[in-house]
Formats: C-alpha cells, structure tokens, sequence
C-alpha cells in the first residue's frame, strides 16, 4: 500500500500554516513569506542554497510521489472559480508533474497542464479522494499539499503515514490554525524534532504501527 505523506508545511509558534486575508496578491494573507523564509536558502530551492539540515529535510517532498491533493485555496486565491483563465498560481509548468487533485464544492474540467501536471477537481471526502489518488499515483506515494484546513481534515480522518511540520519562530497571532481538532494527536505518531540553524524546528510525525 502506498503511503500518505506531508512535507514542508510550515507553521507558526501559535499553529497557524497561513495568514489572512487571502488574495490574488498576498497567496498568505498577513503571513507574506516569513512561514516559507527557512526553505528560500535552502539547495532545494535555489541552486546555490545550502545543503545542510534545512536542505535535508525539503527535499524529502519530492521523492516516490505519484499524485498530490490540495484544496481549493492552495490552488487559488477567493473567486478562482470564476475565472476561467485561472490554471494555478504556478505558471504553465507546475511543479507538481504528477496528477493533481483539487478539492472544491464547484469542480471543472481537469487541466493538462506541461511537464506531467493535470489538475483534477474533486468535491469528495478525505478517504474518496485518497482512493482517487492512489488509483492515479499507480503505486507511489500520495502527497497531501495543504492548506492546513485539508491537512486537518485528512489527520482527522486517520489518513496521514508520515508528516514533516516546519516550526517557524514567528508568532502570527490569526490566520488558519492546524491543530484545531485534533487533540491527542501524538498519541497516534512518533515523533522527532531537529532544530536547524536557520531558527526552524523540523518536526516529523511517523504512524505507529498498529
């Protein structure tokens, strides 16, 4: 059986993954890219980066994934829907190069976009939506890319193998809480936390075994 994984999901000292409000100019609302700041330096993303701790642990996002799910507000700011140009915030190319499934009450036709990306767009619950993904991913891994209210919902289910959180030392004060729900939760995981240089915290959560 393939795993469910989650990889870069940076959060806040208080739990939030994003700020608010959001829009086509601000993907984070108040947050800007201070959660995301660690990564920026990193190999992972920018060819002369470091290839330390921070380096490490952000390329683990993209080994063995055959399909990724997001939600509706990963995938576009409010009122994406309604715009019928709108294929995504990352250009003709994604860099997903996979199939994508988008979860939204109001699905479209899927989008093919270059370099392996289709966007699929699903109104399903968690486990129907995993099901669909893993038909797609034909044998690898499903990522769960966020935000953190379709990450919420799919701990919530019992659905997630292996998740890796990157604590930010920022207190953001509101936005879109992770934890919100889901009490307990380590009780269902093993977890480990390596401190980075660059201030984050990197926390890795593993599914015991039954």
């Amino acid at each position: 059986m393939s795993l469910t994984r989650i990889h870069n999901l940076s959060i806040s000292l208080d739990g939030f993954a994003t700020g608010e409000p959001q829009s086509a100019d601000a993907p984070f609302g108040h947050a800007g890219q201070r959660l995301h700041e660690w990564m920026f330096g990193t190999r992972f993303w920018d060819a002369g980066g470091t290839a330390g701790v921070d380096n490490a642990f952000a390329e683990r996002h993209s080994h063995g994934i055959g399909a990724e799910i997001m939600g509706a507000n990963k995938f576009g700011p409010p009122g994406w829907v309604d715009d019928p140009d709108w294929k995504g915030w990352w250009g003709p190319n994604p860099p997903f190069h996979t199939p994508t499934f988008v979860l939204t009450h109001r699905p479209l036709p899927s989008m093919e976009m270059e370099g392996g990306t289709t966007f699929h767009f699903l109104d399903a619950a968690p486990a129907v939506a995993l099901e669909t993904a893993r038909e797609a991913a034909d044998g690898q891994d499903v990522r769960i890319g966020g935000g953190p209210t379709v990450v919420r919902d799919f701990l919530a289910a019992g659905l997630v193998d292996h998740m890796h959180l990157v604590q930010a030392p920022i207190v953001l004060g509101h936005g879109v809480r992770l934890w919100d729900g889901l009490e307990a939760l380590e009780d269902r995981y093993d977890i480990e936390a390596v401190s980075s240089p660059s201030g984050v915290t990197h926390l890795t959560f593993t599914r015991m075994a039954s």
